[in-house]
């Protein structure tokens, strides 16, 4: 695996985890919506996987369908996950 490759599995890593944190505090706020530090945690997250994808996005190109792409169209253009060595 490339340098480059290595740095981009880092990113998807960190990203997955920070989206693991928001779908388990997100179930976790179903049955507590009344907990206030769960909810600023979970908003916490929210955030940073923001900045993480949009880090991510302006190095290695758009990574959700709703992202902004460049001309040409560059998701395709993307590894899918199941090609990415982990």
């Amino acid at each position: 695996m490339s340098h480059h490759n290595k740095d981009m599995v880092e990113k998807l890593k960190n990203i997955m985890a920070v989206d693991f944190a928001v779908w388990e505090l997100s179930l976790f706020l179903d049955t507590h919506p009344d907990e206030r530090r769960a909810i600023e945690d979970h908003n916490k997250y929210v955030r940073l996987s923001y900045q993480l994808k949009n880090e991510y996005e302006s190095t290695y190109g758009p990574m959700r369908l709703d992202s902004i792409s460049p001309y040409p169209y560059k998701y395709i253009n993307s590894p899918w996950p199941w090609e990415i060595e982990y």
